[in-house]
């Protein structure tokens, strides 16, 4: 019964060994999405024609974004390095949430200028 029961939990410590290798795995294929998300405005600032060729200025911008701004505002304000109008949108409306956003961009665009310009 002893060794039947051994041979019970070597079973369960395999089959949890497997579940963590693949959870490892999954959390591995991950980080990669989530490193690439998180560099959405160095990326989009470097592609765009005020950025392009300054990796340096656009390294600085994307540092102070990770300081001043959530993932999520990271991703909206990467979108208006190729559609200008989108910002203008998020200035004019009159939608709280739109409001609220556009004062934290503002906030954010005054702390790049400062740290990133000589």
């Amino acid at each position: 019964m002893a060794r039947k029961a051994l041979a019970l939990g070597g079973e369960l410590c395999q089959s949890s060994a497997m579940v963590l290798r693949g959870f490892a795995l999954a959390l591995m294929l991950m980080v990669p999405a989530a490193e690439a998300e998180a560099e959405a405005i160095r990326r989009a600032c470097l592609k765009s024609d005020r950025g392009g060729g300054q990796a340096r200025l656009c390294r600085c911008i994307q540092g102070v974004a990770d300081r001043a701004l959530s993932r999520r505002d990271q991703k909206r304000v990467s979108r208006f390095f190729r559609d200008p109008d989108e910002a203008q949108r998020a200035r004019r409306s009159d939608r709280r949430r739109d409001e609220v956003f556009w004062d934290r961009y503002a906030r954010f665009g005054a702390l790049a200028e400062k740290s990133c310009t000589q």
